[in-house]
């Protein structure tokens, strides 16, 4: 534990004359502080800062709701809505995304998307592997991936955070890092974590002196030696570094920063709407419609955070799809919309990939209960940004939207597109496992020729 002493003044709660800071638990995705340094170390920053926001769309959104309608289709296939024309001429979507209409030529919409594994898991759209097929430690997510060969932005600012809920139908998350390990394990901004770093950006706000914090640090230095040297252990080369990239760490507010919502412009801020915790009446997963999350995701990947995942609501929909698309994607359309607009108003447009997509689609075939069930054959995604060549849309389905008729699309196509924009080439570009063994970032598919 490293316990800074600071200047004589009290706290407005009087419980001490003295200011202390002590900084023992805080962790990043479970990573003590040390280890987080001494594995960024490894790593190079060199190039511009790019980054990948990711929205997962849990329990696969319905593409024939969404953007790939089918008007001419029986009413037992067709739905309850009506395509809309978008700005881009010859492309319409479903009547409850009027905004993304308005932006069509800010987006990619891919309706031939395959090679769903059929699994309730996050697992092929994060690592682009199916369920169950892991290695020993799991496969990595890839923002871990990304941590790993890319390093972090800064020292201060950790290469990936996760800002997914927790879901009921995906105990993968749990070990997101896999067998490239904790050091690279997006960081989730909760509990003790966050608490922690809010009341050491507080103290050490209220520390007048910054000579006299200067010379606590370098008493924590020398103590460090001194008990090292004690113990009789070997000196560490790469003391003074991780020391140094602690104390960077520990004294800078932007990760703080980034995460209070607070600072940003209220202008801005309200673009992005309001969290809905109850967006979800008739389904039993319930997950919420979190809103400020897509402006969490842009604020933290401007502070310096190279990949952001974030999930959205739940598409699970074996009933009342009808009422819940009603409620979910006008939702839906503000958040991605908001998002993309505020990329291209600060110019970062060309350096940010973003992309919304879920495990598998719905059938084609309306239940009893008015409900739509689980489709791997195919599926939905959309893409801004990242420098693709926007305002198109990418394949199509027969009649009924039952499968891809024209151009399909791989899931590790669109993540071999993400790697690509971020400035690593899925091909050659691996990642060792534990055995030592080699592992490309993907196999056998390149990123999408008509976007990059």
């Amino acid at each position: 534990m490293l316990t800074l002493q600071g200047a004589q003044r009290p706290f407005c709660d009087r419980l001490s004359r003295r200011s202390f800071l002590a900084i023992g638990g805080m962790t990043l995705g479970g990573l003590s502080l040390s280890d987080i340094l001494r594995a960024e170390q490894r790593s190079g920053t060199a190039g511009r800062h790019r980054g990948i926001i990711m929205i997962y769309m849990p329990g696969g959104p319905p593409h024939q709701d969404m953007y790939d309608l089918k008007p001419e289709a029986p009413s037992e296939f067709r739905g309850e809505f009506t395509p809309i024309d978008t700005n881009v001429p010859g492309i319409q979507i479903g009547e409850l995304l009027p905004r993304l209409a308005s932006r069509m030529d800010r987006f990619v919409i891919i309706r031939s998307l395959v090679g769903s594994d059929g699994a309730h898991a996050s697992t092929l759209c994060t690592t682009g592997h199916r369920y169950g097929s892991d290695p020993a430690g799991g496969w990595p997510v890839f923002g871990s991936v990304v941590s790993a060969l890319l390093g972090q932005t800064t020292s201060a600012i950790p290469a990936a955070a996760d800002l997914s809920e927790r879901m009921q139908h995906d105990p993968y998350n749990i070990r997101a890092a896999g067998f490239l390990g904790t050091a690279h394990a997006p960081f989730r901004p909760e509990g003790e974590v966050l608490g922690d770093m809010v009341v050491a950006r507080d103290l050490l706000d209220r520390i007048d002196d910054r000579k006299t914090l200067l010379t606590e640090f370098d008493r924590f230095r020398r103590d460090a030696d001194r008990q090292r040297d004690a113990l009789g252990l070997a000196s560490d080369p790469h003391l003074d570094t991780c020391t140094e990239r602690a104390l960077d760490l520990l004294t800078s507010s932007a990760l703080v920063d980034a995460l209070d919502l607070e600072r940003e412009d209220p202008a801005v801020r309200s673009t992005y709407g309001t969290d809905d915790p109850q967006v979800l009446p008739y389904s039993s997963a319930g997950y919420r419609a979190l809103m400020s999350r897509f402006l969490l995701a842009r604020r933290l990947i401007e502070a310096g955070v190279r990949c952001v995942t974030v999930s959205f609501a739940d598409f699970d929909w074996h009933g009342a799809n009808f009422a819940n698309a009603r409620k979910v994607l006008p939702l839906f359309d503000q958040g991605i919309t908001a998002l993309v607009d505020d990329l291209h108003a600060r110019g970062m447009e060309r350096d940010v990939s973003v992309v919304a997509w879920g495990e598998f689609g719905r059938t084609p075939r309306i239940n009893a209960n008015a409900g739509r069930d689980h489709w791997p054959q195919v599926s939905c995604a959309l893409l801004a940004g990242g420098g693709m060549r926007t305002g198109k849309v990418i394949g199509s389905t027969n009649r009924l939207a039952e499968s891809a008729i024209d151009r399909p699309v791989h899931y590790n196509e669109v993540l071999a597109t993400l790697y690509h924009n971020i400035g690593l080439d899925a091909a050659t570009a691996s990642v060792r496992d534990l055995n030592g063994r080699p592992r490309y970032l993907i196999d056998g598919h390149l990123p999408i020729a008509e976007l990059v």
